[in-house]
């Protein structure tokens, strides 16, 4: 199943319970179905659970029934269905809009007064329109419907709950969409799917866990590829002067570190450092072979680093 799937499965476990509640999520519903209009009114839906939940909710919300059972649609998807005028002409009343009036092309926010009924709403406009992606492969939530106005309404909505969206047009529906992590977490939290919004939240984690541990390998590999070369130079440089009889010369400190290094061109500084007797300090260590190097340099001609 989809994690889309999972997140609506969570919010049908909510209660139908307050009549506002109920009246705002079925409204949020019916201006993101297939279908809402003064004549005929469809949804469509390939979630049993929700299934279950619409005629819960509309008999809840206008105590009205579907016209009959949801009839089979395509690949496994329901349709319900209403097309009873009287049904219709009730329905219209209650959401305060009249017969005459397009009420497909606004948002009545006259019954969103209260928190809890703008949650509601979003609940159905979610159940209806919306999806939300897996969040171990990216963060994106959008809700699409086929009406213009409904869809800068339900923008300016979220916009006054704290919640900034984007929108776009797509094959001839209007989106709203999210894409951080911290917006679908907040969304889905408020619409009563705490548990969905707890794995946007561990996917981020997840992925902030992954990037950080892969920069940190990336720069110790760096850093290694940085400590081989320097020790690989060192290396050239001591045999420069032994190829020269110069090593002999050298003060017994500086011939101690030297044979060191060749005989452990392995080590980093730190363990070269303590495998001395006596052991130094890396940065007395550094200073001899950077000392030897520049000799090596002198004696090709080279100018100091």
């Amino acid at each position: 199943m989809s994690f889309s799937f999972d997140a609506k499965n969570e919010l049908c476990r909510l209660e139908v319970q307050k009549h506002c509640c109920a009246l705002a999520e079925a409204y949020g519903v019916l201006l993101y179905c297939n279908t809402f209009n003064p004549g005929e009114i469809r949804i469509v839906t390939e979630n049993p659970n929700l299934a279950a939940r619409l005629p819960r909710l509309f008999q809840r919300a206008f105590r009205l029934r579907f016209d009959k059972k949801p009839e089979p649609y395509a690949q496994g998807k329901l349709m319900f269905q209403m097309t009873e005028q009287n049904k219709l002409d009730g329905i219209i009343d209650a959401l305060g809009f009249s017969p005459e009036q397009n009420m497909v092309l606004h948002i009545n926010f006259g019954l969103l007064e209260e928190e809890c009924c703008r949650a509601s709403f979003l609940r159905g406009v979610f159940f209806a329109g919306g999806s939300v992606t897996d969040p171990l492969k990216r963060y994106h939530l959008e809700l699409a419907t086929s009406h213009l106005q409904v869809s800068r309404e339900l923008e300016a909505l979220l916009r006054d709950n704290g919640f900034p969206p984007k929108s776009l047009s797509r094959n001839g529906s209007y989106i709203t969409y999210f894409k951080q992590s911290d917006q679908i977490e907040d969304f889905l939290t408020l619409i009563g799917a705490p548990v969905a919004a707890m794995s946007v939240m561990s996917a981020k984690m997840e992925k902030d866990l992954r990037n950080s541990v892969n920069r940190r390998l990336n720069c110790d590999n760096a850093n290694l590829d940085k400590a081989v070369d320097a020790a690989l130079e060192q290396a050239e440089a001591i045999r420069r002067l032994m190829d020269a009889g110069l090593l002999e010369q050298l003060p017994d400190k500086l011939r101690k570190t030297a044979m060191a290094r060749l005989e452990k061109p392995e080590l980093s500084l730190s363990e070269l450092a303590d495998s001395l007797d006596p052991p130094v300090t890396k940065s007395c260590l550094n200073h001899r072979l950077r000392k030897l190097t520049g000799l090596a340099r002198e004696l090709r001609g080279e100018p100091p680093k």
